[in-house]
């Protein structure tokens, strides 16, 4: 028996972007379901590209998530920079991972209430010194 189909790299990008920004929203997959019609099972198929969204369907979830369509292709694999050749390294997708995990929208919300920048800084700079990191960004 041939082996199931791998999810075409846009599907998943397409669907880690709904992800994201149900996150950003606080939403839950049942309350977006809801706003759509269909199960929180479906919209899990739809954020790990398991199930392709159609065209209509897109459209429903961008006016939902309040965002316009092309929200969903940013930065999205084989896209006009990757064509020309200027396309950021795979591993520039670590912001859209950190912020696709909860603890990454926590963290994110958290970190810019913070009004003072000296502060702010100092949280980077516990951080880093936490991960052993010494990257200087």
């Amino acid at each position: 028996m041939a082996n199931k189909k791998q999810p075409n790299p846009i599907d998943i990008h397409v669907g880690s972007r709904v992800r994201l920004r149900r996150m950003m929203l606080s939403m839950s997959q049942e309350k977006l379901g809801d706003s759509l019609g269909i199960t929180f099972q479906q919209i899990q198929k739809y954020e790990k590209g398991t199930n392709r969204i159609g065209a209509s369907r897109l459209q429903n979830i961008a006016r939902v998530l309040n965002v316009p369509i092309s929200f969903f292709f940013e930065d999205a694999p084989g896209g006009e920079q990757a064509a020309s050749g200027m396309a950021e390294p795979q591993s520039a997708s670590y912001v859209v991972d950190f912020l696709s995990s909860a603890e990454g929208i926590q963290l994110n919300k958290a970190f810019v209430r913070i009004k003072d920048a000296k502060v702010r800084r100092k949280v980077i700079d516990l951080v880093r010194s936490i991960s052993g990191g010494d990257e200087v960004g």
